[in-house]
């Protein structure tokens, strides 16, 4: 394993520890600027998602709104709670050809992309350790007064994840301190950065409660993704 991916895969609290969990459910918060240009704006305030950790799936219940996403990379369904199926889309990933920034999504769309994300940042690091992943540590930047340590990673082509190539950050105690990547189905030429805090032990497992992403290029720090996660669990 590489190095750096060792040194964060122990920080976080190593794979033994990992490797006898198969979820972590969450009760979260998502809110943002992103959201409102998607025509979104209030459908993430009130969630509770189940990351599966062996394989890639997500299922997302929607507090008071009677209705429940199932994500899975070739398929993603929205069902009542009793599991009765509203809608599907095969291949969703497909369905976002052709879209801008500012192009509206419907729900499968919203399904597809929460899942593809969740599930990322919730395995990761972890997930990294998989066979397929190809990782290599990269010169390190000075942020926040701290030196990050810089994995560049390569997503298999049968992750659905934002991109292929992606960088992970990590601060002098090996906790990830923020996730850069484009996201190919919104737009392959702005880079976001995602930063990760308010760290948890969950029996064991150290978990980022927080993430942020702030409009790019900009000073201002305007939020367009925020993840306030109340309650985590891994089971």
């Amino acid at each position: 394993m590489n190095d750096l991916l060792a040194t964060a895969v122990a920080a976080h609290g190593g794979l033994d520890r990992w490797n006898r969990i198969r979820a972590v459910r969450v009760g979260a918060a998502i809110t943002g600027a992103f959201w409102q240009i998607k025509g979104k704006d209030d459908a993430l305030t009130n969630i509770r998602f189940e990351v599966d950790t062996t394989r890639e799936r997500l299922t997302m219940d929607f507090v008071g709104q009677d209705r429940r996403s199932v994500f899975e990379p070739d398929r993603v369904v929205l069902q009542q709670p009793d599991g009765t199926v509203v809608d599907a889309r095969d291949d969703p990933e497909r369905s976002f050809d052709g879209h801008q920034f500012q192009t509206p999504w419907d729900d499968l769309h919203l399904a597809y992309f929460t899942g593809e994300a969740l599930w990322t940042y919730l395995n990761t690091p972890f997930l990294l350790t998989w066979p397929g992943f190809v990782c290599e540590e990269i010169a390190p930047i000075e942020a926040n007064g701290e030196t990050w340590r810089r994995l560049e990673v390569i997503f298999p082509d049968h992750i659905k994840s934002h991109t292929r190539s992606q960088v992970f950050c990590f601060g002098p105690d090996g906790l990830l301190r923020r996730h850069d990547f484009t996201i190919d189905i919104v737009d392959r030429a702005t880079e976001s950065q995602l930063y990760a805090a308010d760290y948890r032990d969950i029996d064991g497992i150290i978990i980022p409660a927080t993430r942020r992403a702030y409009v790019p290029g900009t000073d201002d720090k305007v939020v367009m993704v925020a993840i306030d996660m109340a309650e985590i669990a891994v089971h």
